[in-house]
C-alpha cells in the first residue's frame, strides 16, 4: 500500500493538466518501468478517480487516498467492477460528497441538458463507440469470437466497454472509432455528389471521414493550424481509401491568412467544428474539469465567433454553415449562434444539444445556419 501510495501521490502532486492525463501517465510509467501491469492499472484508475471526484470530498488528500487505496488493492484482478458512484454511496458516512463542488461556477448550460445529470455523468467513464463502415456481419462475428460485448446504438454505431482491445481484432478499414454523439452530427450533413465542402477546423478528420463515407463524391477541402494534424488526417484517408482532400495549414481565425489559403473559392457547405471548452467530453477527460478556469469560456466564445464569421464569407448563397461544438455551455453554443446571425445575416435553421449521457457518450451541440 505504501508503494502504491507513493506513486499516486507523486502523480497527483506533479501533474498540472498541461497535457492529457493519458499521455502524462504513459510517460510516467515509461520513467518507472518497475511498475507492473496491475500496478499501472491501479494507478491509472486511482488518478482518474481523483480528478473525477476529489473536489467534492471533504477529506484531505491523504485521507482520500488511503480510503481509495484500500479499495483498489482489494479490487478484483480485472478492476472492471469498481464504480465510483457506488463507492461514494457505500462510504458516504466516512466520506461525505458534494457533487456541486465539482463545478462551483455560475455558468448557464444549453437547453436540453440538466446540470445535476451532467455532473453525475462526470463520475462514470464513457463507453467506446465505433462506426461500422462495411462488413457489419464480419465485425460482429469477430467481436463475438473474442467475447467482447457490444450493443447497437444505431444501425452502424456500436457501443463497447471502454478500453476494449479492438484494434488487434477488427480490420482497420471496417470501422472508425468515433463517439456516438459525434456520429449523430452526420444527420445534419445531407451531402450530394460533386458538392464543394469545407471542414474548416478539421482536426484529425472525424467529421470529414463521416462526410466522405456518407457521400464519397463530395469535393472536400480541409484546414487546421497544426501541420502534424493534417498529416494524421491524410494518413486516415489513405486507410479508408478516400481521395485525399485539398488541405491547408492555416489559422482560420486570421482573415488574412484564410484569404491567402482559399482565395476566392466558394463552398456549397461548411463544417465548423469549432475549438471549445470540451465540457461535453469531460466525463472522458476529467482532468479538464478539475483544472477548468471559467474565464476561458469567454475566450473560446470570442474565438468561435471570429472563426464562424471568417469562414461564412466563403459560403455560396443557399449554402449551410454547420456549427458544432463538444460543449454544453450556452455561451459557446446558443449565444455564439446568435452572434453569428447578427454579424453575418445567416439564418439559423436548426439547433440541437445532442445529449449522450444516457448511453454513456459525449454531448455535442449542432446549429445549421443558412446563407440566403
Amino acid at each position: 500500500m505504501r508503494y502504491i501510495g507513493q506513486h499516486i501521490k507523486a502523480i497527483i502532486d506533479q501533474y498540472r493538466g498541461e497535457a492529457p492525463l493519458a499521455h502524462y501517465l504513459k510517460n510516467y510509467f515509461r520513467q518507472h518501468p518497475i511498475l507492473g501491469s496491475r500496478d499501472r492499472k491501479i494507478l491509472s484508475a486511482m488518478a482518474y478517480s481523483w480528478y473525477r471526484c476529489s473536489k467534492g470530498m471533504a477529506q484531505s488528500k491523504e485521507e482520500w487516498l488511503n480510503g481509495f487505496m484500500a479499495q483498489w488493492l482489494n479490487a478484483p484482478a480485472s478492476l472492471k467492477d469498481f464504480s465510483i458512484t457506488e463507492w461514494l454511496e457505500d462510504n458516504k458516512g466516512a466520506y461525505p460528497f458534494d457533487i456541486n463542488a465539482l463545478f462551483p461556477f455560475e455558468v448557464e448550460l444549453s437547453g436540453g441538458i440538466d446540470k445535476g445529470e451532467w455532473l453525475r455523468s462526470m463520475l462514470v467513464q464513457p463507453n467506446l463507440f465505433i462506426r461500422i463502415r462495411k462488413d457489419k456481419g464480419k465485425v460482429m462475428s469477430l467481436l463475438n469470437a473474442k467475447e467482447i460485448p457490444f450493443t447497437f446504438v444505431t444501425d452502424n454505431c456500436l457501443s463497447l466497454p471502454n478500453g476494449a482491445k479492438i484494434d488487434a481484432i477488427l480490420p482497420e478499414d471496417t470501422y472508425v472509432v468515433q463517439d456516438a454523439s459525434s456520429q449523430q452530427t452526420g444527420a445534419f450533413f445531407a451531402p450530394k455528389k460533386n458538392e464543394l465542402w469545407y471542414d474548416c477546423c478539421s482536426g484529425a478528420g472525424g467529421k470529414s471521414l463521416l462526410l466522405k463515407d456518407l457521400e464519397p463524391g463530395v469535393r472536400l477541402t480541409v484546414s487546421d493550424r497544426r501541420e502534424s494534424i493534417i498529416h494524421n488526417l491524410q494518413a486516415r484517408f489513405k486507410v479508408y481509401r478516400h481521395i485525399l482532400p485539398v488541405a491547408h495549414v492555416t489559422n482560420v481565425a486570421d482573415s488574412a491568412k484564410l484569404e491567402k489559403a482559399l482565395g476566392g473559392k466558394q463552398f456549397d457547405h461548411i463544417i465548423c467544428d469549432a475549438p471549445c471548452s470540451g465540457s461535453g467530453t469531460w466525463a472522458r477527460t476529467p482532468e479538464q474539469l478539475y483544472f477548468f478556469d471559467a474565464e476561458t469560456i469567454g475566450t473560446f466564445a470570442a474565438l468561435q465567433q471570429t472563426i464562424a464569421v471568417n469562414v461564412s464569407r466563403y459560403l455560396k448563397p443557399g449554402g449551410r454553415l454547420i456549427y458544432i461544438t463538444c460543449s454544453v455551455f450556452k455561451k459557446e453554443n446558443e449565444d455564439v449562434v446568435s452572434a453569428i446571425t447578427g454579424k453575418t445575416g445567416l439564418q439559423c435553421e436548426h439547433t440541437q444539444l445532442i445529449n449522450g449521457i444516457s448511453i454513456h457518450a459525449d454531448s455535442m451541440f449542432v446549429a445549421v445556419l443558412v446563407k440566403n
